[in-house]
């Protein structure tokens, strides 16, 4: 995807004022170490004066941002956005939303391909020592070496958006998956809850992972041998021993605070580290704080969940802990014996990163459907403003990243391929396409189908999957939340999406009015900022 660069001037100036100030300074030193050298007959100095350079740039400044304002209120909007939009006819007209988009964008939701290039090295370089580090420390807990010890495979693999070119604001936060070798005398047998009739819908995108004996090995025997891992790390599902997430988490964490001990002086030059425990519900977080003496330019604490992962086959893996399906209740029970230790998210991260690239390449140069995604997040951000912490966590939840990619996915592959009504000049049309089509998942299908594994799925586009999730059944990622949260989030959705430009022009800061006065129509209405 290309990445167009534009010229910073909060960075510039200062940079060049900084540069020509030291560049001056050094010209009087240098003259002033001369020492031979004669002072002119009238006493006067014939240096240039230090007041004129700062003179000159300051004029420069001005002329310069005097420009940019002068493109920005009147660059036309058929240059920049696309035409009226048709799904609020008349409530505001197209170049105050185009312009109120690209300014909203660039200032607040692009990020510098710099930067996030700086923080995904810098990211990739501390978990690569950590990983490392893991590996050769071996495996601590109940086994603490030998044929029957879980360990680090080595690698790790970066995903989510910071990876995928979608993030938004600033990069100070990156999903990492660190694989697990499991013993060589243990084999996974994972199977698919979707076609659980007892169960609830939010849970039939869980796995469970029996354990079995790998090819060649002798039942009684392989039990007697494989006794110490399935007492440390497996649960007893009906009458089975099956993989726990949470004690293999508990492992893990505790298995990090060892590694990073090991690195942890060899990396006080670049940064200070710290690992937060998420306990038996979330994944350990890796905090990067910059040192103090470092003087890189891309001085960021970020954060870096570290999240244990299976690998099932073809770069799809099993995860720890699974997705939460709290808005349909608590996970204290579960029919047909099923515990709830016993149950694993499942990521497809792999198929995803392959699906967009293959969007990418058959998608004309310059389509903008990944910044509509980002400005699609953006939306969800400015919705939740004023609502209570029960609504704003629930309203993240029903429009989560992944809900927005997920949904994006499923209208460029309904479209087959992105075509010319995808180039910039379209954003606004676009934008509305699939605030329509999230309205249309929420109220009337009521579904939303994972990219993946849904009906259908996009193996063609994605290549190969494991057998266990070709048969299993098509997850919906809306079956979690009741009708009336539904009905509530596009309720708010499309309150959003019509109070559009107000609260852009609150949100984003006074130089947005001076450039799109209000609309006519809204001014004369009086509309207030919470009206739907």
């Amino acid at each position: 995807m290309s990445v167009h660069y534009t010229l910073n001037l909060r960075v510039f100036w200062p940079l060049v004022t900084g540069l020509c100030t030291a560049l001056v300074c050094l010209y009087h030193v240098l003259r002033g170490s001369g020492g031979a050298r004669a002072e002119p007959p009238d006493g006067t100095d014939g240096g240039f004066p230090l007041l004129k350079v700062a003179a000159l740039l300051f004029l420069g400044y001005i002329l310069l941002r005097c420009r940019h304002a002068v493109r920005q209120r009147f660059l036309p909007g058929s240059r920049r956005l696309g035409s009226h939009s048709t799904f609020s006819p008349g409530h505001f007209p197209e170049p105050s939303l185009g312009i109120l988009l690209e300014s909203y964008y660039e200032h607040e939701l692009r990020l510098s391909p710099h930067v996030l290039g700086h923080s995904k090295a810098h990211v990739s370089r501390i978990v690569g020592e950590l990983v490392r580090a893991g590996r050769a420390r071996g495996s601590p807990g109940p086994i603490p070496g030998g044929a029957l010890a879980l360990a680090f495979r080595g690698d790790f693999i970066q995903v989510g958006s910071a990876y995928e070119q979608h993030k938004i604001r600033r990069p100070d936060g990156f999903d990492v998956l660190v694989p697990l070798r499991l013993p060589p005398l243990v084999a996974l047998e994972p199977r698919s809850l979707g076609t659980e009739p007892a169960l609830a819908p939010a849970f039939h995108g869980c796995f469970v992972c029996a354990l079995k004996a790998p090819p060649g090995a002798s039942g009684s025997h392989w039990l007697r041998d494989c006794k110490p891992f399935a007492d440390g790390f497996c649960v007893d599902v009906l009458g089975r021993r099956h993989l726990s997430a949470p004690l293999v988490l508990r492992w893990f964490q505790a298995h990090l605070q060892r590694s990073l001990a090991t690195v942890r002086y060899s990396l006080e030059g670049r940064c200070r580290v710290s690992l937060t425990p998420g306990g038996l519900e979330q994944p350990p977080t890796l905090h990067i704080l910059p040192c103090r003496t470092d003087y890189g330019c891309c001085r960021l604490s970020m954060a870096v969940r570290l999240i244990p992962a299976v690998h099932l086959g073809d770069g799809v893996f099993l995860v720890a802990p699974p997705p939460s399906p709290s808005p349909v209740g608590p996970l204290s029970e579960l029919p047909g014996g099923l515990r709830t230790d016993a149950l694993w998210g499942v990521n497809t991260a792999r198929q995803e990163q392959k699906l967009l690239c293959w969007v990418q390449e058959r998608a004309p140069p310059g389509a903008c459907y990944l910044k509509c995604l980002q400005l699609l997040k953006a939306l969800r951000d400015l919705g939740a403003r004023g609502l209570d912490l029960g609504a704003t966590a629930q309203w993240g939840r029903i429009l989560s990243s992944y809900m927005l990619k997920t949904a994006l996915l499923a209208v460029l592959l309904r479209e087959g391929v992105p075509a010319q009504g995808w180039d910039e000049a379209h954003l606004c049309n676009r934008l509305e396409e699939l605030v329509q089509f999230l309205r249309d998942c929420l109220l009337r299908r009521q579904t939303l189908f994972h990219c993946v594994l849904g009906p259908g799925g996009a193996a063609a586009e994605v290549g190969p999957l494991p057998k266990v999730l070709r048969e299993a059944a098509p997850v919906d990622l809306l079956a979690a939340f009741d009708r009336q949260a539904r009905e509530l989030a596009a309720s708010r959705l499309l309150s959003t999406w019509r109070r559009l430009p107000q609260l852009l022009r609150v949100y984003g800061g006074p130089r947005y009015l001076d450039r799109c006065p209000p609309p006519r129509s809204q001014r004369a209405q009086g509309f207030p900022e919470d009206q739907p």
